[in-house]
């Protein structure tokens, strides 16, 4: 039960799982409710009933799980926070140029909001994975798990005027997508999360980061 010990009875039960009862698992999920959040002392519930499970299934150390009638801690519903479209037009604005950074940024941004793809998705993307004849970008996802999304004609003609300037750009000859703007290297996710605050810094936004567009586009649909 980690550093939670209200009691005796606790410490020994952190000594022996044979000896925890339901009311230490109460105890334990109450605590956890109050000193962390709602969520983590439902992630601690599923965590302990698979625990008790092996050790009562495989283990065969306990005749019944102690976890067998506690009930889960209920989680507040929250609204996700999305980005509007209109939110989007104004960190896409502070990329109008013709420069290789505002390029570059422009095509991000519109993948992102395109595609509804992770932070790592577009930022780990390789030249090859974007094929301009289909309209399509090839993302490795987690698990080791490739997917092939489409994008529309404006995000289509954003990543054209990108890899024209990055066909004339330092690194060239590099196999990663994005470039960093100065010097033959690549421009890595992190670099790429710092760019998006920046952009909706310069848009007046906070709070700006790739994942609301992942949750737009879950929205959207």
């Amino acid at each position: 039960l980690g550093e939670y010990s209200p009691d005796p009875d606790a410490d020994r039960a952190a000594e022996d799982p044979a000896e925890v009862s339901r009311a230490h698992c109460e105890a334990f999920q109450a605590w956890m409710v109050q000193t962390r959040s709602p969520a983590t002392g439902l992630n601690k519930h599923k965590a302990l009933q698979q625990f008790f499970k092996w050790l009562r299934d495989d283990e065969e150390e306990i005749d019944r799980s102690p976890m067998d009638r506690v009930r889960q801690p209920k989680i507040p519903q929250k609204l996700v926070p999305v980005m509007r479209d209109a939110e989007t037009s104004k960190v896409l604005q502070t990329c109008k140029g013709k420069a290789f950074l505002q390029l570059r940024d422009e095509a991000v941004i519109r993948l992102y909001y395109n595609t509804g793809a992770r932070l790592s998705e577009v930022g780990n993307l390789a030249l090859a994975d974007i094929d301009l004849a289909t309209e399509s970008v090839r993302y490795h996802g987690k698990g080791s798990k490739d997917r092939r999304v489409r994008f529309g004609p404006k995000t289509a003609r954003a990543l054209s005027r990108y890899l024209r300037a990055r066909a004339k750009h330092r690194g060239a000859d590099l196999p990663d997508l994005w470039l960093a703007d100065r010097g033959a290297r690549r421009l890595a996710p992190n670099g790429i999360k710092i760019m998006i605050k920046r952009r909706g810094a310069a848009a007046g936004l906070t709070g700006v980061h790739a994942h609301r567009w992942r949750h737009n586009f879950a929205h959207e649909w």
